[in-house]
C-alpha cells in the first residue's frame, strides 16, 4: 500500500492564488473560500471534493483506491 499524501496546494482559478491546505483524511471537502478573492470554491462536475478540482493531489479517499495515481497530471 503507498502512502496517503495528507496536503495539497488550491490554486483558484479565479485570481489564481495558491495555498497549501491540510486534507481531511475521513471525508470530501465540498467548499473553499480562497484566501484572496473570497471566492467559494465547489468542486468541478464529476469531481468529489475541491482538492480533486482544484488541488495537486487528490483527496485521501480517493488515494486509498486500489490503482489512483495521487497526484493530479491534466490540469483542470
Amino acid at each position: 500500500m503507498s502512502t496517503i499524501i495528507l496536503e495539497s496546494v488550491l490554486t483558484c482559478p479565479h485570481c489564481g492564488f495558491a495555498k497549501q491546505e491540510a486534507m481531511p483524511t475521513d471525508a470530501c471537502q465540498f467548499f473553499y473560500e480562497c484566501g484572496n478573492c473570497k471566492t467559494l470554491l465547489r468542486p468541478n462536475p464529476g469531481d468529489c471534493c475541491v482538492f480533486c478540482s482544484f488541488g495537486t493531489v487528490k483527496c485521501p479517499p480517493l488515494q486509498e483506491q486500489p490503482g489512483c495515481c495521487s497526484v493530479r497530471i491534466d490540469p483542470c
